[in-house]
């Protein structure tokens, strides 16, 4: 079994990061990290163009997640998907027999969340292994 993380280096990502690394530490299993790549548009040079920089930004946000995972001993995967980030990770959670999927929030409400179609609402809907949203900002005093 392992660990999924979807991660793209926005706030929600960056705490979604230490509670996955927590995680797949706690149950000794690989942290997969994932980031959709899929570019919105659809063919043509100015589509590739556009792919290419959304998957260089993906393997340097992934690039930094991975030294944190390896700084904290915990064995990991980097994927880079051609798919947008929701299906990347069920995808994922599919091919490396996920036990959670972790992702981070961006504080939306959850109507913006339903309205706009957010990863983290699309997973909870669609996902058949449990989803861990990590808010932004921890709550409380």
């Amino acid at each position: 079994m392992s660990v999924i993380l979807g991660y793209d280096q926005s706030p929600g990502a960056a705490r979604a990061l230490r509670v996955a690394i927590e995680v797949a530490a706690a149950f000794n299993e690989r942290l997969v990290l994932v980031f959709g790549a899929a570019a919105p548009g659809g063919t043509g040079e100015e589509y590739r163009a556009h792919h290419e920089a959304i998957r260089q930004a993906g393997r340097t946000s992934l690039d930094q997640a991975a030294a944190a995972v390896d700084e904290a001993g915990v064995p990991s995967t980097v994927e880079i998907i051609d798919e947008k980030p929701a299906q990347a990770l069920l995808d994922a959670a599919s091919r490396h027999d996920g036990r959670v999927i972790v992702v981070g929030s961006w504080g939306e409400s959850p109507m913006r969340g339903a309205l706009l179609g957010s990863t983290p609402h699309k997973l909870l809907h669609l996902s058949t292994v449990p989803v861990l949203c990590v808010p932004t900002a921890e709550e409380g005093p």
